[in-house]
């Protein structure tokens, strides 16, 4: 998929003849902290509520202020993973696509984007999640792909983390709820199981509640 297949139809766009408060009045009625500035269909910069707030006359037209030349884009033939790294990055809550002339197509939010990965990455589906830590020396995802198909279980999604020790965290999402028996697997087989998150833990936490209901009962 293209990014432009995620633009949003609901940010509005600000022209050199608008004003400061206006600009403030968009970005609120649209919960919004930024919003292209466009001219004759091209992209021109992105204004910030921010510094918005710092003009000395919130009536001047924008093409009479000092603004910041902010000017972060993606082009349109790009994947939404370049849109999550960039907004990421610049803490942006939207950005404006635009095409190799520079015209803006549109823009795609931060909810847009969030929609798409939990949709489009398997996050969304039953499944337990198992964390591994692992040396960057010691990474093969053919073998941890070998593990979880000797326990009949499928990667959803894998995600990779160097933590701040240099040491990777891979994040399994399988589609199995109980993860004890891979859980097992991954330790036989000398892998460090960070963390795990299933159905086994709703059964803990009732057998721990029920124990201490027993012990009040005892005293």
């Amino acid at each position: 998929m293209n990014i432009d297949q995620l633009i949003s139809p609901s940010v509005p766009t600000l022209l050199n003849e608008d004003s400061g408060s206006r600009a403030l009045e968009l970005m609120e009625d649209n919960k919004l902290s930024q919003l292209p500035l466009i001219a004759e269909d091209n992209y021109v910069a992105l204004i910030q509520e921010k510094e918005v707030l710092e003009w000395p006359d919130s009536e001047a037209h924008i093409a009479n202020t000092a603004h910041a030349a902010t000017r972060p884009a993606i082009l349109s033939g790009a994947h939404p993973f370049e849109a999550m790294r960039i907004m990421s990055q610049m803490g942006l809550g939207i950005l404006p696509v635009i095409d190799h002339e520079e015209k803006y197509l549109g823009a795609v939010t931060k909810d847009t984007l969030l929609q798409y990965i939990t949709t489009n990455s398997g996050i969304d589906m039953p499944g337990g999640i198992i964390v591994l830590e692992i040396a960057p020396r010691d990474y093969t995802l053919v073998e941890i792909a070998r593990i979880c198909e000797n326990e009949d279980v499928a990667i959803m999604n894998l995600q990779v983390h160097t933590n701040e020790l240099g040491m990777m965290e891979i994040t399994l999402k399988v589609n199995r709820t109980s993860v004890s028996a891979l859980v097992a697997s991954f330790e036989r087989h000398n892998y460090v199981v960070k963390e795990s998150f299933g159905e086994e833990h709703k059964d803990e936490d009732i057998a721990g509640k029920y124990n201490l209901l027993m012990n009040y009962i005892n005293m």
